[in-house]
């Protein structure tokens, strides 16, 4: 058969990304010794396929801006449902106090630093500057995965506050967007921002929360009645965990809601149905079943292992849907990578946002908190940009930010995720094996 141009480049795609996912499931053990993440693997790897290697990949976020908001967008909301399912510490528990008060007050105060910066250092007008804050604001579920609790019953605070932060902000970040677009005449703020308060901060945050919350809570409870009392609705978990996940975001957007908030709730409360039902640690052989799947008929319809089955195998599902993700997206970043897109005033703005924004935002937010110094040195420092920012610029791209505004925005954004994945990819594991020992996890 006749190798066309366009036969040929998916040709080499199938053996690039054949290749790249076999060396990284055998070398996976090994990479977890080394002093990097897999992100930075892809990223150097996306890089290679890009302008400034084979060329295969090229695809200028403002150009593109459609298709990245829209595969950024599914990576997203998997990686926050994925957040969701891992915190099982109770609703009322203190402890969601931490993710709460990152999630808000840290996240406003970071807005509000980088609007200022962008004003009066970066020569943006106040809407771009907003914007600028808005996309930059919200740490990532996707690339912090690293940092995140190791399992349902981690209650360690740095761990679990990075992963609630995580989870939260990439909801919350969603009115600041829309006002530093508003502030650009490209979104209705109402009279004297009326509109924005009611709608796209009282109405949608509430709203998206409890839409999750309930879609969680009624799948759950309607897969465990029909697995206990008619042993149907067995198998297919990995349906239900996208079936979920997709109803809770559709139906969040259909109310005018914020879905990445419904899909991060949605997980929230698969797992407090778990949590309700099988009370502390799932028992070994109900964790050892699901990842397996032996025995699983059996298992997945015991009164008594259901609910730990039916979360630990959706759990499974959604890591690993998530580690795809992130090879696609990330290769995507690095092949995306120009001159352009690394501008030379990234050279003071990322130092200023890693160093002195995000701290100054945490310190703050966290007065007052148990956390210990440790701790809050650690979340400073661990704010890990990455796709969900990248969707938000799509975002601002698709609803008419353009020409110079666009250009600043692309620049600071990827050069900044760029740099994230390198500082905090190559700190991660030292920091973390620091902290493991001279911190013991707290509940």
């Amino acid at each position: 058969m006749a190798l066309t141009e366009e036969l040929l480049g998916f040709t080499i795609w199938y053996v690039v990304g054949g290749l790249l996912l076999v060396v990284m499931a055998l070398s996976g053990t090994l990479l977890k010794r080394l002093p990097l993440t897999t992100a930075l693997l892809y990223l150097l790897v996306g890089v290679a396929l890009g302008p400034w290697g084979a060329g295969l990949i090229r695809l200028h976020p403002i150009r593109y801006s459609a298709l990245f908001e829209r595969v950024t967008e599914f990576t997203v909301i998997v990686s926050l449902f994925t957040a969701g399912l891992k915190l099982r510490l109770p609703l009322s528990d203190r402890g969601w106090w931490l993710p709460v008060r990152l999630a808000s007050v840290s996240m406003m105060i970071t807005v509000a630093l980088i609007a200022a910066v962008g004003v009066l250092l970066a020569g943006l007008p106040l809407g771009a500057a907003v914007l600028l804050g808005a996309i930059l604001a919200p740490t990532d579920p996707v690339l912090a995965s690293d940092v995140q609790v190791a399992h349902p019953t981690d209650r360690d605070r740095l761990r679990f506050g990075l992963t609630g932060e995580a989870g939260l902000n990439d909801g919350t970040a969603f009115p600041f967007v829309l006002l530093g677009l508003g502030l650009l005449g490209l979104h209705d703020l109402g009279t004297l921002g009326w509109k924005w308060l009611a709608v796209d901060v009282a109405w949608s945050i509430a709203g998206g929360l409890a839409v999750g919350l309930a879609a969680g809570t009624v799948v759950a409870r309607l897969v465990l009645y029909l697995r206990r009392t008619y042993k149907e609705a067995v198998g297919l978990d990995e349906f239900l965990s996208l079936g979920l996940l997709a109803f809770a975001y559709g139906v969040a957007i259909l109310l005018h809601t914020y879905g990445f908030l419904a899909a991060f709730a949605a997980g929230v409360a698969l797992r407090r149905v778990e949590s309700g039902h099988s009370g502390g640690d799932a028992p070994p052989d109900v964790t050892d079943a699901a990842a397996t799947a032996e025995g699983g008929a059996e298992i997945a319809t015991d009164a008594g292992s259901a609910p730990a089955y039916m979360a630990k195998a959706v759990l499974g599902f959604n890591e690993q849907l998530e580690r795809l993700c992130e090879v696609g997206i990330v290769l995507l970043i690095g092949g995306s990578l120009t001159a352009a897109l690394l501008p030379r005033d990234t050279l003071w703005f990322v130092p200023l946002l890693f160093l002195v924004v995000r701290p100054l935002a945490v310190m703050v937010g966290l007065v007052g908190s148990t956390s210990n110094a440790a701790q809050r040195g650690l979340i400073s420092w661990f704010g890990v940009r990455g796709v969900g920012s990248i969707y938000y610029l799509a975002y601002a791209l698709q609803h008419g930010a353009e020409g110079h505004v666009a250009e600043r925005l692309a620049g600071l954004t990827f050069a900044t995720i760029t740099a994230s994945v390198v500082l905090h990819g190559v700190s991660v594991t030292p920091l973390m094996k620091w902290y493991g020992k001279t911190s013991p996890a707290q509940a």
